[in-house]
Formats: C-alpha cells, structure tokens, sequence
C-alpha cells in the first residue's frame, strides 16, 4: 500500500488539519519529508492510529486519549491509501479509506459512509478492513531512540498482536527492535546452510548495501561459519544505529512475506521520526540513501530538521513511486454482449471439470446453441437457458446458489448432489459425449465413468442411493474419443463391478495413464485384482507420477487391509495415497491408530478429508470422540511422520486442534506447534490467542 492523505480533526498537538502526499498523475514521492517541530512526531502517530483501526489500536504502549484535544469531546481521523495486488490481494478498486474516533475515555469506533468529511464514499473507494495477516497494509513505524533485543526476541510467532508491535517505538522509547545477531545467523542458517532462495537474496542484497553505505567490508557476511556476535560488537556505533533499523525492517518483511520472489521490492510504507538524530546530522543522508537502495518500491514519510532536510541531495527528494491503476475515472465495466439464444452454465464447487455440464453443452450445440461457462459469482442477463450444478451439501455452496436463484429466478436450472441426488440428467443428454472445448485445460486428458454404482451401504456415502448397484455405463473407447491418453476416471467402486478384471485389462493393454479419482477399494483387492493394477499406468491427479489411489475410512479388517496390500510388493519408493475421512464416527484415538498402521505400510501416505454431510444424511457421531488420554493421543500423533504430502495432514491437525479447545478451553501446544511448524508460521499467534480459531480476537 501507499498512503495517499490524512485529515485529523482535535488532535492534540496538530489540532485540525491535513497531510497530502505529493501526486503527479499516477506518481506519489517516495520521500515525504516533514520538519521536526513538536507536532510532527504526533501526526506520524496519528497515520498509525488511522491504518491499524479499532481492532489494533488498545495494543498501541501510550493511552490513546491523550491525543484528543483537553476540550473536545474526541479525535477524528480520515484515510486514503492506494492498495496493491501483491500485498492485499487482487480486488477491482485501487483505493482504500477508513474513519475513526478516538474519545476521552479510551473508546474507539469506525466512521459510518454519512459520517465523513473529507473523503468522498463511493463505488470506487472502499473501507479498509481490519486484519491481522502481516503481509496486509505493510505499515511499520520508527521513533528517534532504538534498542535491540539481545537473546531475549521471540522469532516463533508466538505474539498475536506481531503487527502492532512494528510501530512500538514510534510511542515507547523503551520497545526493543528485532535481536540484529539473531537475525543474521537466522539469515545465515536458512540462506546459506538450507540454501532457501529468500533469505540468501536478502543476506547478499543486505551485506552489498552494508558494504557501500556503512563503509565496512561485509563480502564474509556470505559464509556459512561467520560470526556474526564478534562482527556485531566490533561495529562503530554510529553503523549499529543505522543498520538496527534496517535489520528490523528486513525481519518484518520476511515475516509477512514469506513466499514472495524478491521480499525487498514489496511495496509499503515507512515511517521515521527524527532520522537524523538516529544517524546524527552527518550521517542522516547515510541512512536514508541506505534505504531508499535496499527498498526500491517503499514509501518514506520522515520527519528531519530544516537544515537536515536542506542537506539531501535533490535526486533522492525528487525520486517518486507508481501509483497502481486506480479506478476514479474509469467507466463502468460494461456488460457483455450474448448472442441471442446463449445458453449459460456454472460450475459452482467442482474441483474437477463438470461432466454433467459437459454433456449439456454438446446436447446444446448439437443444436446451433453457443455454450458459455461462467464463473460462480458471474451475472449476466440474456441467456436462453441457465444450467448450474452443485457437487456439494455445505455453506459456501448455498450462498452462491441463493446468488444465483435470486439473479435469474425461474430461468435457473439446478441440479448436483449438493442440492438434489435423485435429479438426473435426461437419458438422451446422458449418452452424449463430453464437450471438451468447455474445459481447454483437460488437455489430452479424457474424464468419464465406466461403471456407476456401490454395492454398500456406508452411512455417510450417497451413492447407493443415487446411483444403485454397480454397473456399467460407457466403454473406454468412448471415453478416449479416439485421441485422448490419459483418463480422469470417476467410477465411485470400479472394483465391485462383476467385469473388473475385464476393466484393468483393457485399462493395462491400453497403456494410457489412468487417475481413479474416487479411489479404489482395497479391501476388494485379490491376487488377480493386484497383478492387473500393476500393470495399469496408474496416476496422480496431475499425471506427472506413478501414483496409486485407494480409501480406509475406519478401523475395520486393517489386518485384511495389510494382506491384501502386501499382493503389490510396494516398496518406500512407490507412492500410495490412502484417502482417509476424518470427523464422521470415529475416536481420535482411532484416528491415531488408523494413521500408525498406514505409516507402517511401505510407500503408503495419507490425504485427509473431512466428512461432508449429504442432503438429509447421517449427522456426525463424536461425542466420544476425545477419551482420559487425548492428550497422550495427540502427542503420538504428531510423531507420525509421512515422507510426502504432510501439508495435507495440517488439515486434520487444525480440525482437531478446533475440537480441543472447544472441548477443554486451552490450546494444545504441542499441536500448535506441530501446525505452524512450515507453513504459515506469521499467524501463530493469533490462532494461539483466538483458542485455535474458536473465538475472535
């Protein structure tokens, strides 16, 4: 983001007023400089106040109601920033603004659309939201004094309020700023010694710019034994206060953006109060041109003395950022223009391309029909017919088909097993082939099933009931269409059918690669059955590797299981996926069990999936879930290690770690930590804080 203007009303000190940043077209300056007198250390302040919101504002160390003026009643505060795609997502409108009143007594609130006076609302301009991600609004802040911690920082997230905590020294002088050695060997151990991308990017950019701007040689800075406690100390201190800061910025970057290509480039915004009493006046252009060479893109509003300010060279002061593309003065996106008689369809939550939509499609220009596919939150009027299809019974997906209902009304035709498993296509429509030309990203890959059916009766499962007792519908030549190589293959229990064997036959001598999507039956499995699935080009979803697929959904016949799965001869090498459903009418110590004995089945590994109701079926059974030994039970959990897909397995540790706290009204650590171990490790604190997403913040 970059910050656009502030209007204040009351404050303490700067009273009513404004600050705008330069703009010329779609260029701010990079350097905001403002003199030093005593107000402008609260204006600084009072940008923080504005772009962290009600929800972060009580974390601020100084009483907010000392900035309202001593005889008026509170302090109002209005902001426009300009966002950016790469650090708040992609959204349509460029600007952002948001209003708030800070009162005597300690209360905030939000500003409401009629309650604003400065910033005109409108289509174009929306709120700022408040959000704890650390990549959001990228805002850090910095006072005059700084202190580093030393051995006492706290690198694992543990601090629900992280954010706030950038802006600490801008109220206290007394806040401690990122432990400069531990970074470093931090930087050292992930760059150097585990060769990640990001942080050996940042310790070379970092040890270039150090060498240039701090007048040391920093080229040992790159070896994987240096010491950086004695490089450290043996720094003039004039060169520890330039580069504290610096390293405090460079570990908030790193933080919110973990995964970016160049985390130096992000866009923000920065602010300094008195930077040239930080770095003394001989040395106050020293730190700015520091940084404005290491973060390119990042916005400055400092404030300096009138005579420091007079000192800067003119390129830097003149230096200006690109704006992102704003909206102000954009017509409105028109609607589309649809040929007469179009017919429409949406595919509302299927992972996988809709085969039902497919065949609709080519039933429809069979019969000179255009056929577009639209996207689930997409309203277009004009169509002849509108066809959505909904493969799932939950929250996210009924939202969007209410959407649409009230949209298109009695033109909308609904069907899927998310909102009616006995509806059905008309047989004349079922037998036409798939239109492939609706998903182009299929490829050579065919989809389609040869068979449909279960003989049992899971209570959670609605395919007996929807599609009956197995049998056949296609043949595979008709899947292929005579020029496909890979085949998506949906059959709900291919090995129940009475032709199996004939099925992985021709599967085999084929030699096309095949993924069983809905997994396979394992307990179905013979010696016959094991040869012929080893000869079948088995695959993942993505057909880039040899993968088999198969189901345990309980703790039935796992001595059976181990039989029949020792007919393969897999090895560690070979990967074999177990999709394993959790949530439904099993004990977290089953679940355990369940995971222990497929972690002892060479090259098997686990992908989780949580039960997911059906239209008027079975209601979970957990109320014995948890027994005197659930936390013994998730101890020996999260020592069960997969070679592969572990990320899949966090799914069911965030599960569990929900129903534990709701349960016993704490955060099981160990689990915790077991989560944000990889991935994600910014938003530990405020999962530990929220009781593992229990209750707000």
């Amino acid at each position: 983001m970059y910050l656009l203007n502030l209007y204040y009303e009351n404050a303490k000190k700067n009273q009513t007023g404004q600050l705008l940043i330069n703009r010329q077209a779609e260029k701010i300056l990079k350097w905001t400089l403002l003199p030093s007198d005593f107000a402008k250390k609260e204006l600084l302040q009072l940008i923080v106040l504005s772009l962290i919101g009600t929800r972060f504002t009580p974390q601020i160390p100084y009483p907010i109601q000392n900035f309202c003026q001593k005889n008026n009643s509170h302090l109002t505060l209005e902001v426009t920033m300009a966002r950016h795609s790469e650090t708040e997502g992609p959204k349509r409108n460029s600007l952002l603004s948001r209003g708030i009143s800070l009162f005597k007594d300690g209360s905030i609130k939000h500003l409401k659309n009629k309650e604003f006076k400065n910033i005109l609302k409108g289509d174009n301009i929306r709120k700022i939201k408040s959000s704890s991600s650390l990549k959001n609004y990228f805002l850090l802040a910095y006072g005059p004094t700084l202190s580093a911690h030393f051995k006492t920082d706290d690198f694992e997230f543990n601090n629900p309020f992280l954010r706030v905590t950038r802006f600490y020294s801008l109220f206290d002088k007394n806040s401690k700023l990122t432990d400069p050695i531990a970074f470093l060997n931090q930087l050292q151990y992930r760059g150097i010694k585990c060769k990640r991308f990001l942080p050996l990017n940042m310790l070379q950019d970092l040890s270039k710019a150090a060498g240039k701007y701090l007048e040391t040689d920093c080229t040992r800075w790159l070896e994987p034994e240096f010491d950086f406690e004695n490089e450290w100390l043996n720094l003039k201190i004039w060169q520890k206060k330039i580069l504290l800061p610096v390293l405090d910025i460079c570990r908030h970057l790193l933080d919110a953006f973990p995964s970016c290509e160049n985390t130096l480039k992000m866009p923000g915004v920065i602010l300094f109060h008195r930077a040239d009493i930080l770095a003394g006046p001989k040395r106050t252009h020293c730190i700015m041109e520091f940084l404005d060479h290491l973060l390119p893109r990042m916005q400055f509003i400092v404030s300096l003395s009138e005579k420091n300010i007079l000192r800067l060279p003119d390129q830097l002061k003149k230096k200006r950022l690109h704006l992102p593309e704003t909206n102000l003065n954009s017509p409105k996106i028109q609607a589309k223009r649809i040929s007469p008689g179009s017919i429409f369809v949406i595919d509302i939550d299927g992972k996988l391309p809709n085969l039902a939509l497919m065949k609709l499609s080519s039933y429809y220009k069979d019969k000179g029909r255009k056929v577009i596919l639209l996207s689930k939150d997409t309203c277009i009027k004009g169509a002849y017919k509108i066809f959505a299809s909904s493969i799932f019974n939950k929250s996210s997906s009924a939202k969007y088909v209410k959407n649409l209902k009230k949209f298109y009304g009695e033109s909308l035709v609904l069907g899927g097993s998310g909102v009616d498993i006995s509806k059905r296509l008309p047989q004349n429509i079922e037998k036409m082939p798939a239109d492939y030309t609706l998903y182009p990203e299929l490829g050579t890959r065919a989809i389609g099933f040869l068979t449909r059916g279960c003989p049992f009766n899971c209570p959670f499962c609605l395919v007996p009931e929807k599609e009956g007792k197995p049998h056949q519908v296609s043949d595979l030549d008709s899947l292929l269409q005579g020029k496909r190589d890979k085949l998506i293959l949906l059959d709900d229990n291919l090995l129940s059918h009475p032709s199996a064997n004939d099925f992985l036959e021709e599967l085999a001598s084929s030699r096309i690669m095949v993924n069983f999507t809905q997994t396979l039956d394992i307990n179905l499995v013979d010696k016959e059955k094991a040869e012929l699935l080893k000869k079948v080009n088995c695959s993942n979803s993505r057909f880039t590797r040899r993968n088999f697929h198969f189901s345990l959904n309980d703790n039935k016949r796992l001595e059976q299981i181990k039989k029949n799965y020792n007919l393969f001869g897999f090895t560690p090498k070979d990967n074999v996926e177990f999709v394993c459903m959790y949530g439904f009418n099993t004990t977290l110590a089953q679940d355990v069990e369940r995971f222990r004995f497929l972690r002892s089945l060479p090259g098997a590994y686990v992908f989780v999936q949580q039960y997911q109701p059906i239209i008027n079926g079975s209601p979970p059974i957990l109320d014995n879930f948890f027994n005197e030994q659930v936390d013994e039970d998730i101890d020996a959990l999260v020592k069960i290690v997969f070679p592969q897909n572990m990320k899949s397995m966090e799914k069911y540790y965030r599960w569990l770690s929900k129903r534990y706290s709701s349960a016993f009204n704490k955060v099981h650590m160990g689990l915790v930590d077991t989560i944000f171990k990889y991935n994600n490790r910014h938003r530990k604190g405020e999962y530990i804080a929220t009781l593992s997403g229990t209750r707000k913040l």
